[in-house]
């Protein structure tokens, strides 16, 4: 989906991209263990399938988990272990610090060390929607995109910096007014398209014609509302109600380039600023403060969630067009978004690149979700 982070993203982290739309983030597992929008959703699915209840694990050992066996345990301690520093309460950094311990006694850890560490010292809590329905899992991801110093007619959207008057929170003017004004200090430009889904992302990396890399980072933005075109697009015709999947609504976009595509994307009124860093190699930093790791961390909804928590997911029966079946494992909650909002909703890192992005633009999966809770 990502405000000093991933996810102050356009949309995110979060923020986020399946909504892009309805709501246009490995697990080093595979599907039964997160086998695992472009926009990273809002909206349900009107008629996803629904899990069966979540099973009568409150208050025991992770061990009870649905798919517990099949995790990766080493890979979700690690994951953790990465991100526990930012918990602020006191038996999470207790917790932490039992983590780092094990890490420098223990070369290398072992997957039955990691795993007695996570049974022994949490308890499973489940996370509740009011009705005790399914809550939404969609994915969001780091985007690598081409782009150009100078316009022409393909590159021809500037990617703006932060306006020099912005503060936090005032409301500018709308996407398509913000387009229209001259662009006297473009960072760079790219295809209109390609920044549509950067914005929805909240960040992305960018290559230039000289191979010269940099990394377009979340710097402000205009304060209005994210809204997702999935809906209207398959409304109007432009697309099946099924394939409404980031990469089919980037491809529309793209076969539209010009004023017909323009007026479809300014039906999200949101606009991103950016500021530009150098690639590292790495994964953006989520709202947390810390880098993302790919197919471990999730942006969860600040209200009902805190950053470091480790959660366990359980989504099944994605309905948009090449979902995968299944995604379930350990997680960790490092970011958040605009479109992130409930006690049982999620938006889940995939990694860089193209091929993270095609996954994610497919997620829209009704979602289980645990916390999983320090001992005393």
């Amino acid at each position: 989906m990502i405000s000093g982070g991933a996810r102050r993203r356009g949309l995110s982290a979060t923020a986020a991209l399946v909504g892009l739309f309805l709501t246009l983030a490995a697990c080093a597992t595979t599907p039964t263990a997160l086998p695992a929008p472009p926009e990273t959703g809002t909206e349900a699915p009107a008629q996803a399938p629904s899990p069966s209840r979540a099973p009568a694990t409150e208050g025991q050992s992770p061990a009870t988990l649905p798919g517990w066996n099949d995790e990766d345990h080493l890979a979700a301690f690690d994951a953790w272990a990465d991100g526990c520093r930012v918990a602020r309460d006191a038996a999470s950094r207790t917790h932490c610090d039992r983590a780092m311990h094990i890490r420098q006694t223990s070369k290398p850890v072992t997957p039955s060390a990691a795993r007695a560490f996570l049974e022994s010292g949490f308890i499973v809590v489940a996370a509740q929607t009011a009705d005790g329905g399914p809550g939404l899992l969609t994915a969001y991801f780091a985007p690598e995109y081409s782009a150009r110093q100078a316009p022409d007619a393909e590159f021809d959207m500037p990617v703006r910096p932060r306006p020099t008057s912005w503060s936090r929170g005032e409301v500018m003017a709308v996407r398509a007014d913000i387009e229209a004004a001259p662009a006297t200090d473009a960072l760079a430009w790219m295809r209109a398209e390609d920044l549509f889904f950067m914005q929805i992302q909240g960040s992305g990396y960018l290559t230039f014609e000289d191979g010269s890399r940099v990394r377009a980072a979340y710097a402000a933005d205009n304060g209005r509302p994210f809204t997702g075109i999935a809906r209207p697009m398959a409304e109007q015709g432009m697309l099946p109600a099924n394939g409404t999947s980031g990469e089919a609504i980037r491809a529309w976009l793209a076969a539209h380039r010009g004023p017909e595509a323009r007026a479809v994307m300014a039906l999200n009124p949101r606009y991103i600023f950016f500021a530009m860093d150098p690639d590292d190699g790495g994964h953006p930093n989520g709202a947390a403060g810390i880098p993302l790791t790919a197919r471990r961390s999730i942006a969860v909804d600040p209200a009902h969630w805190r950053y470091g928590d480790l959660v366990w997911i359980s989504a099944d029966g994605g309905n948009l067009r090449g979902a995968r079946a299944s995604y379930q494992g350990l997680v960790v909650a490092l970011d958040t978004g605009s479109a992130i909002r409930g006690p049982v909703r999620a938006d889940f890192y995939m990694g860089r690149g193209a091929e993270a992005g095609e996954e994610a633009g497919a997620v829209r999966h009704p979602l289980r979700m645990w916390r999983l809770v320090p001992r005393d």
